[in-house]
């Protein structure tokens, strides 16, 4: 049994540390893309919360046994060149800014990726772009939850504002004033 050497140790731990404190992490290959090009692309998803490296696939597979997130799903996505989109915020700002970047450069493809503890296919992770942006889905949920309770606000009041009127006019028809009883 060899004792790995100590700079590999270090960027393992280093991966477990971005897969556990991440969102999510988009799996892509960059084969044929040159530095300029992984330079613009690591420009365009800093702003959406994400961070673009680039690790050995044998060093991210053990980092995910580390961080518990192996799975022959995930073993599958790490073979060729691997760089890795980690998410910390919304995974699909970081999607649609992956897919418009891949527009321009046919040689960023996004093989899948970690959205919590779910592995994505390729299709999966790319219909994460086609989703709306998070803060989107959460406006219309907080829609979806006010309107009830919009509709049990005037429910409630009703009743009283029912006795409200039937009172004033028992005043009215008694010629304002308050009958004794």
């Amino acid at each position: 049994m060899e004792n790995p050497r100590p700079e590999k140790v270090a960027v393992v731990s280093e991966i477990v540390e971005l897969l556990n404190t991440s969102d999510a992490a988009l799996l892509t290959e960059y084969r044929g893309m040159r530095v300029k090009h992984l330079s613009e692309l690591r420009r365009t998803l800093t702003p959406v919360g994400a961070e673009y490296r680039i690790f050995k696939n044998t060093l991210v597979w053990k980092a995910a046994i580390a961080a518990g997130k192996d799975t022959p799903e995930l073993e599958k996505l790490l073979h060729g060149p691997t760089a890795i989109a980690f998410v910390k915020g919304d995974a699909v700002e970081a999607a649609k800014a992956l897919r418009e970047v891949a527009k321009t450069n046919q040689s960023l493809v996004v093989k899948g990726g970690l959205l919590g503890s779910k592995v994505l296919n390729a299709a999966e992770a790319a219909a994460l772009a086609d989703m709306p942006p998070r803060i989107q889905v959460l406006a219309e949920l907080a829609g979806l939850f006010e309107a009830p309770l919009s509709t049990l606000a005037s429910l409630l009041e009703a009743p009283a504002r029912d006795i409200a009127y039937a009172i004033n006019a028992l005043i009215e028809k008694n010629g304002g004033e308050a009958a004794a009883a």
